[in-house]
């Protein structure tokens, strides 16, 4: 082992351990050589000693956590049976690097790391961006020759016309990248890195942006269209109805399942109920628990929905699962194909003229709260947005779930031409 190892106390590493272990050297004790380096910076990487042709060698297997105890394990295992029978997992790793391209870099990097995301669509995302615009310039590179000149050629093509996506792609060849220097197929600095690298010769996003908020309804047409909806039939009506009442995403409403949702305890005097939607932090975008207030016309939507056997969704698509992604948009789309049928201009956002969408809808609340009065972190609460400073989150324990079941009963009164808005304002983007 060496003076400067020592061995892990309890006959090997835990993954405990291995996260609170100070500066130094750790064996395993599994008899394959393993052993964790802990730099003085924090920094941890895995180490394996192993004997290759009579001649004792250090073989670099990666730092944690990119690399877990359990992969480190097995890789000093698959290298010791190796050089037991007679190869070199030295000269196998120098191969590897060679032979390995970007795109099989890829397949590797997200074949662990795609379990991190929180669904599906974000998955499919993923990989859709890395195999649209990298792949093709990419992909059949060997990953260790993949260069500054190279990633530009990459992201620079679409940096000032889809600057969001470009900006995403860069991270995520960034990522790809880092893997590969970690499982050893590359070396030297990372060419996709952003700060002191590919800052210096690309604009900021920021810079070239073109902002593309989600085509709202404007609030003079809200109760018309309301009623429009009203007499749609259809789960993804209801379904879409139902983001509306409640300022949710789409997603949030497409993945409801009914033991997320609480009636709460009513009575026949009661003008409000007191039941809440609680959505899981797993299918928020900001991965944190979310309380949405049910108002008696959010309640009585979802007690006139039927409830499908051996299926736990509330709104459920015609098969059993989940709607999909386009479901509750179309809904929207084939109102305004109707109206444009009828002559008339239809549901258009009132800035670029573009037909409303569902996501835009939380655009119409947010504005039409402002003009209310209501307080400004209640429609941010109401819209899962995150409010102050962490130190100010850190002190706000409260979600104010009975003020905003007001503020949404009132929203309601106004989807059904109640209440009449005030002068319209600019409306700014809501995610």
């Amino acid at each position: 082992m060496g003076d400067d190892t020592v061995e892990a106390k309890g006959g090997g590493l835990t993954v405990a351990k291995v996260k609170t272990a100070k500066p130094g050297k750790y064996h395993d004790g599994a008899g394959t050589g393993l052993f964790l380096r802990v730099d003085p910076n924090g920094g941890r990487f895995w180490i394996q000693r192993v004997t290759i042709h009579g001649k004792r060698r250090e073989i670099g297997l990666g730092g944690f956590p990119i690399v877990g105890l359990a992969d480190a394990r097995k890789a000093a295992l698959a290298n010791k049976q190796l050089a037991y029978s007679g190869g070199d997992p030295l000269a196998e790793r120098r191969k590897a690097r060679e032979t390995l391209s970007f795109a099989d870099a890829v397949d590797r990097y997200l074949s662990v790391k795609l379990d991190e995301f929180r669904n599906d669509k974000h998955r499919k995302q993923w990989r859709a961006t890395l195999d649209t615009y990298a792949r093709p310039v990419l992909g059949d590179m060997p990953v260790r020759s993949v260069g500054v000149s190279d990633v530009l050629r990459a992201v620079q093509p679409i940096w000032s016309d889809k600057t969001e996506t470009a900006s995403r792609l860069r991270g995520r060849i960034e990522n790809v990248l880092s893997w590969a220097t970690v499982a050893g197929h590359r070396e030297g600095p990372n060419p996709a890195r952003w700060k002191g690298n590919l800052s210096e010769l690309l604009p900021k996003a920021a810079k070239v942006a073109k902002s593309e908020n989600q085509p709202a309804l404007a609030l003079t047409d809200v109760a018309g269209w309301w009623s429009d909806l009203a007499q749609r039939d259809g789960m993804a009506a209801r379904a879409l109805e139902f983001l509306t009442l409640t300022a949710a995403r789409s997603g949030e409403v497409r993945g409801m399942t009914w033991d997320e949702v609480d009636f709460g305890l009513q009575s026949k005097a009661d003008t409000q109920p007191s039941g809440a939607w609680t959505i899981p932090a797993s299918r928020m975008k900001n991965g944190r628990e979310h309380r949405v207030p049910l108002t008696k016309e959010a309640v009585a939507l979802l007690e006139s929905l039927p409830r499908l056997e051996d299926s736990p969704f509330v709104f459920f698509a015609p098969r059993g699962g989940a709607l999909s992604d386009m479901s509750i948009s179309a809904v929207m789309r084939r109102m305004q194909e109707t109206e444009v049928k009828a002559g008339r201009a239809g549901w258009l956002d009132p800035k670029n003229k573009r037909p409303a969408v569902p996501h835009g809808l939380r655009s119409t609340f947010r504005q039409w709260a402002a003009e209310r009065g209501h307080p400004r972190e209640m429609a941010e609460m109401a819209l899962a947005h995150f409010i102050g400073s962490e130190v100010e989150r850190a002190y706000q324990r409260s979600d104010m779930l009975d003020r905003r079941r007001a503020m949404m009963a009132d929203w309601a009164d106004f989807l059904r031409g109640k209440a009449v808005a005030s002068n319209v304002v600019k409306m700014g983007e809501v995610g």
